[in-house]
């Protein structure tokens, strides 16, 4: 049973505009200016965030004229949710765990 969290993408994901930009993504894939649309966020700052996004493997790009459209990449999440699961199951498990003082 895994009793660990992927910390590093905790860390991408913790951030509250690339949180809102894997919530856009999950629904649908789109292109930068559909994303500043939606956000609100200036472009040049959407492009950082979605770079964090595309290095960490939580999104890829898919290239349509002189646009780029991003993706979810539903695996990364799906594993991510596995491991809170798994988390979550060794939690129930340790209240019967309980470790005597010295």
């Amino acid at each position: 049973m895994l009793t660990s969290v992927d910390t590093e993408l905790i860390r991408v994901l913790g951030d509250p505009l690339r949180l809102r930009i894997v919530t856009l993504l999950a629904r649908e894939t789109l292109c930068t200016s559909h994303l500043v649309e939606e956000t609100g966020a200036r472009q040049t700052n959407l492009s950082n965030h979605l770079r964090v996004l595309r290095e960490a493997g939580v999104v890829e790009t898919e290239p349509c004229g002189r646009f780029t459209y991003y993706k979810l990449r539903p695996d990364v999440i799906a594993q991510l949710a596995g491991q809170f699961a798994d988390l979550a199951e060794s939690a129930r498990t340790a209240t019967e765990n309980k470790r005597a003082c010295p």
